[in-house]
């Protein structure tokens, strides 16, 4: 099965939202640094969705647009993989 990204960007917050699916009230979320918020899978701790704060002036700030998450292991509750 295929997955795929989807990028919106919301001009007037400023917001670039990167999906794997849509948001959902049991997700978990935690600001992981440099304005940027990862949406977690509460069952497996996957990634879903992250926000990027403030997009055009990080745009202007840099020649390289990187997100800082890191990957953690599939087997791992999001709240294991915190510690």
């Amino acid at each position: 099965m295929e997955e795929k990204l989807i990028f919106k960007y919301d001009r007037e917050g400023d917001i670039l939202y990167i999906n794997k699916r849509a948001p959902y009230p049991e997700q978990e979320s935690e600001e992981v640094g440099d304005d940027v918020i990862a949406r977690f899978n509460p069952h497996t701790g996957d990634v879903e969705n992250i926000e990027v704060l403030f997009f055009s002036t990080r745009l202007l700030r840099s020649d390289i647009f990187e997100i800082p998450v890191s990957i953690r292991n599939a087997g791992l509750k999001a709240s294991e993989a915190r510690e």
